[in-house]
């Protein structure tokens, strides 16, 4: 049973494993509220994972250590069981999905663990772990849907309490529902009335359809860029957790979750990847009632693969309208295209590509196209560089 001295007493263990997170002040993240991060991105192992592994392993029998442990992972709880076990000399493998970044399955080496690749998503890798488990009598480390494991997460918790104890609203990622479990369950024990919303993926809304059909369901398949919250089916207790102390669970999109990241890297200089950006893109585009509250925003990892770090950022710029692409039809004439180019400079753009090209068939034998990159400040710049070149007689297409 998960008890408030069940967590409290994880927080004693913990003191000397992992580090109390800072709660950060972001007013640059919203001018509708005055949004805190709750920063376990800058945890140990970079993610919140370590505090339920870590707890979980600190009550294992000799035995059970003797024998060695075995977990599954999109990556984080893998490093925070690697990181536990080999600080106790327990002999750990951990079973990966083939897709995880290349970052975390190097990480989770490094902190001392085995690790076997799995052909899959996270659930894939689940079920290799429970084959193995039975084969070599290991013991099973959970990554979400475990009473000690959601009581290391519940740490965090308490912690957001002692540090901001006036908090309107806290805003949790969501994959299993191991986090948000712990943590609205130590808040709303202790402070009801603070609200609690969760956050999943469009691409992978499992918990979020459980909760409004009252009654777990699984996906069939997961798409986003937050592999850390792709999970197709969540845990029994968690759900029943989620149901009972969660005030609302919302999506956002892999466009929202990239603004995020941005968001963090450029207002913040926090690096989120995008599990761990999902709650800051809840607030950031509305998706939850927070309009002048005090909210918490819980960045729970920052693991992001450099490769998929660039694309994000690519993807964020789109979302966030600091880049543009146009398509401008023009008679193949001398000066058009510096007529354009003045008009964007005038207008504070700058362009990064050109593309130009002659017209196709059903087009004007003299037309041409000009596909136009350039860097903006946000939409209502975009807008602004359109009309100054629809006013001066260019066809946008």
């Amino acid at each position: 049973m998960l008890t408030l001295d069940k967590i409290y007493k994880a927080r004693h263990v913990l003191r000397k494993v992992i580090r109390e997170t800072d709660l950060i002040y972001a007013p640059k993240m919203s001018s509708d509220c005055e949004i805190y991060l709750k920063t376990e991105n800058l945890q140990v192992t970079g993610s919140f994972k370590v505090r339920g592994a870590s707890f979980m392993m600190s009550q294992l029998s000799d035995e059970e250590k003797a024998r060695g442990v075995i977990a599954c992972s999109a990556g984080n709880h893998a490093q925070g069981v690697a990181l536990a076990a080999s600080s106790q000399g327990i002999k750990s493998l951990i079973c990966l999905p083939d897709g995880a970044p290349i970052s975390k399955v190097e990480a989770t080496k490094n902190y001392g663990a085995e690790v076997c690749m799995v052909e899959g998503v996270y659930d894939d890798a689940y079920n290799k772990a429970l084959e193995l488990q039975k084969e070599h009598n290991y013991t099973f480390i959970h990554p979400f849907d475990d009473e000690n494991v959601i009581a290391g997460q519940g740490t965090i918790g308490l912690e957001i309490l002692d540090q901001l104890p006036d908090a309107d609203a806290v805003v949790v990622p969501v994959g299993g529902g191991g986090l948000i479990s712990g943590v609205a369950y130590a808040i709303k024990n202790l402070n009801p009335d603070i609200k609690i919303y969760g956050v999943q993926a469009s691409g992978a809304p499992s918990m979020v359809n459980s909760v409004h059909d009252n009654k777990i369901e699984r996906l069939e398949s997961v798409s986003t860029i937050a592999d850390g919250i792709a999970v197709k089916e969540p845990g029994q207790h968690t759900f029943e957790y989620c149901r009972d102390y969660v005030d609302e669970m919302v999506t956002v999109t892999d466009d929202e979750i990239s603004a995020a990241i941005l968001a963090l890297i450029e207002r913040q200089k926090l690096i989120a990847e995008g599990a761990g950006a999902a709650s800051v893109a809840a607030v950031m585009f509305g998706k939850i009632p927070v309009k002048g509250k005090k909210v918490v925003c819980l960045v729970s990892g920052g693991n992001i693969d450099v490769t998929i770090l660039s694309r994000v950022i690519k993807r964020g710029l789109l979302m966030s309208g600091r880049t543009y692409t146009l398509l401008i039809e023009l008679i193949d004439k001398p000066g058009q295209l510096l007529g354009v180019s003045k008009i964007i400079a005038d207008q504070g753009g700058n362009v990064i590509s050109i593309h130009h090209e002659r017209a196709n068939e059903g087009s004007d034998v003299n037309g041409c196209f000009l596909r136009i990159t350039m860097e903006t400040r946000d939409y209502a710049h975009i807008e602004a560089i359109r009309k100054a070149l629809t006013d001066n007689g260019f066809k946008i297409v």
